[in-house]
């Protein structure tokens, strides 16, 4: 039988990860990186959407999907809208490396849980409750070590390049740790 990616646990953990992070990819052509302010509802919606989109249709039914992708885009609309930000195109505005590891972590952690939560509404019940953990815990540890990556480029090359790949690294980082678990919503 030849190799299906999306019939096993590694395999769809990658087309997962890929899903997210070309999701992410694509975002960069239709909305700007920048600083808290400069990202808005708007934005946080557009990027929701490319996000959601290639992830939605990793699932098997076409309504999960349809939901999927509504669900994301009401849970990156509201945390951009509550002023967390929309944390996956955002920039610390702070220098200081222990800030932005702290900052990173509160700032993900929430971003997640409101995220997760949002999510939450398109998962099949039994296990939609963990997924709100797993979206919060993943994005607690994937944005002060995207934040990290990306202050330590942008003062060795001095190019705000150095930011936006702190941030894909955030996004790779996202799509591993939640992909590990999104197999489950599948079943």
């Amino acid at each position: 039988m030849p190799f299906a990616p999306n019939n096993t646990k590694f395999g769809f953990t990658l087309l997962w990860t890929l899903a997210t992070f070309g999701g992410f990819l694509f975002s960069l052509l239709l909305i700007e990186v920048g600083e808290k302010p400069d990202v808005g509802v708007v934005e946080a919606a557009i990027g929701g959407f490319a996000i959601a989109l290639p992830q939605g249709c990793l699932l098997k039914q076409p309504i999960f999907c349809i939901r999927w992708i509504l669900s994301s885009l009401l849970g990156w609309s509201m945390i951009a809208a509550i002023g967390i930000g929309a944390v996956g195109w955002i920039v610390p505005s702070t220098q200081i490396l222990p800030l932005r590891i702290l900052s990173g972590t509160i700032y993900g952690g929430f971003g997640g849980l409101g995220i997760g939560l949002a999510q939450w509404l398109a998962i099949p019940q039994p296990v939609a409750w963990r997924w709100i953990f797993v979206s919060a815990a993943s994005w607690a540890v994937a944005v002060p070590v995207g934040s990290a990556v990306g202050i330590i480029l942008h003062c060795l090359t001095q190019l705000f390049l150095g930011e936006v790949i702190g941030l894909a690294i955030t996004w790779l980082l996202v799509g591993i740790l939640t992909g590990i678990n999104a197999h489950k919503l599948r079943s």
